[in-house]
Order: structure tokens, then sequence, then C-alpha cells
């Protein structure tokens, strides 16, 4: 096992459609990380809406409250140096800007599929629920989702490897001197 590194916190917000891919580049990245001695932490939406948010509906304003739950701990997590992994769809800009702004530290990931591959993604069948009216506000379809305007890295998952993607992220923290890469990782590994 690596020796701890020495390391910066930092939260990366992955945002973007249910099904876009933001658990499977979180889940890589994490790998990755933790490969390499770094500390790191993943809030995923969905367990944080069974645990820390339980309760929170989907109205603007219990997502904006659910949002607003997971960067507090996010923000207790960057500022103790741990390298912090949100995977959440975080549909409305306003308050992933409220959250940067609180956590200093963040690195916004958009994870960005078509609505239409998104669907064919869909193992719990959650859009066509949607669709057929059994769940409503369902983001992407009866409820909006707000596109970053600047995200420090864009993900094209429909264009590009899970491989491709989690270099994007990795170098953009290298990059901005949170992590040192000693290399990449080279599986390809097919989208699902």
């Amino acid at each position: 096992m690596k020796k701890m590194q020495q390391q910066r916190g930092v939260t990366i917000w992955l945002t973007g459609l249910s099904g876009s891919g933001k658990t499977t580049i979180c889940e890589n990245v994490e790998k990755y990380l933790r490969i390499e001695g770094y500390k790191v932490e993943v809030i995923d939406g969905d367990v944080a809406r069974q645990n820390l948010t339980k309760g929170l509906g989907f109205s603007k304003n219990d997502r904006d409250e659910n949002i607003r739950r997971i960067g507090f701990v996010a923000h207790l997590l960057t500022r103790n140096d741990v390298i912090v992994l949100v995977s959440v769809i975080s549909p409305y800009r306003a308050i992933r800007e409220e959250v940067r702004h609180l956590i200093g530290d963040f690195i916004e990931v958009y994870v960005n599929a078509p609505l239409l591959v998104c669907e064919q993604r869909d193992v719990k069948g959650l859009y066509q629920k949607a669709r057929d009216g059994e769940i409503k506000n369902f983001t992407g379809i009866d409820a909006p989702y707000e596109s970053p305007l600047f995200p420090e890295v864009e993900c094209i998952t429909d264009q590009e490897s899970v491989t491709e993607s989690v270099t994007k992220v990795l170098n953009k923290l290298e990059e901005l001197d949170y992590f040192r890469v000693s290399s990449l990782p080279g599986n390809e590994k097919a989208w699902g």
C-alpha cells in the first residue's frame, strides 16, 4: 500500500442528467486517487437522499436544500484536506454557484450526454416512469436541468471513453495543483 500523499482539499462536483455517467466517472476517479494514496470521500446523490437529506422531496426548494446540505458536508471535508467527489444531478446553476462560493476549492465537472443516450442507459427505468407519469418533477423530462456555463471540465460521455473522461478530471486536478500524476489510467472501459 502506498504512503498517504500530501494533499490539499478540493471538491470535485460532478453534475449532469441521470444516466449521464457521473457515478461511473466518480467511481473511477476515486479508485485511481485511492491507489495513489490520496484521502478521498464520495458523496453520491442517491446515498445522500437515503441518509443525509431523507425526507426532502423534489420541489425546487427541496432540491436546493438537498444540494446545500451536500455542499456543507463537502465543505467540511474539503477544509480538512480531503478530496471530495460529489456525484449529484444538482439541476440548478444558482445553487451550484452558492455551493462553489461556500467551498472555495471547487471543480465543476459537467457530465454531458444527450437525453436520449441517458434514457438508453437507464437501468432503473426512471425515465420511462417519468414519461408514463409515475414519477413527477423528473429532471430532463418535466423538471429543468440548467447546464453549467463555464465548468472547469466537460466530459462528453456519448463521444469519449470512460478513461478519456477520467483522465480529463485527473488532468484538471494536476493542473490546479491538487494532485500529482504518476501515471494515468489506461484500461479502456465502455459506458454502460
